[in-house]
C-alpha cells in the first residue's frame, strides 16, 4: 500500500526520491519500492526520514495491515525511537467501541436523574 503521508510529506518539503534515497544510504528504486509500498520501510528508517523532513514519526507513518496507534509513553510495544506503536486487532477495537457507546449512555442517563 503507497504511503501517501510519506510521499506529500517529501513532496511539501521539495525533495525527491533520490535525495531521500541517498539519505537512507540506498539506491533509488529501494527508495521507491519503499514508498510504494512493496518493501518494508523499517523503524530505524522511519526515524532516518522523520528527521529529514522534520515531522514527528506518527505524521507520516503509515501500515496497512492492521490498526495502528502511537503512544508516547513506557509500555511495552514494538519500540519505534521515542514512541511505542501497538496494533490492535480490529474486533478488539470494535468491543471496545461498544463499550464507550454504552458508558456514554449510561453517564447521559446519570445526568438525566440529577437533574431531577
Amino acid at each position: 500500500m503507497e504511503k501517501t503521508k510519506l510521499i506529500e510529506s517529501r513532496k511539501r518539503k521539495g525533495l525527491s526520491q533520490q535525495q531521500m534515497a541517498e539519505h537512507l544510504c540506498m539506491d533509488v528504486s529501494n527508495y521507491n519500492r519503499r514508498e510504494k509500498g512493496q518493501i518494508k520501510i523499517h523503524t530505524n528508517e522511519w526515524e532516518k526520514i522523520a528527521s529529514l523532513l522534520e515531522v514527528a514519526v506518527e505524521e507520516i507513518y503509515e501500515n496497512e495491515d492492521a490498526n495502528f496507534f502511537v503512544f508516547r509513553d513506557n509500555s511495552k510495544g514494538t519500540y519505534l525511537g521515542t514512541n511505542h506503536i501497538y496494533s490492535i486487532p480490529d474486533h478488539l477495537l470494535e468491543s471496545q467501541r461498544k463499550y464507550i457507546a454504552k458508558l456514554e449512555e449510561e453517564i447521559k442517563e446519570l445526568k438525566e436523574k440529577l437533574k431531577l
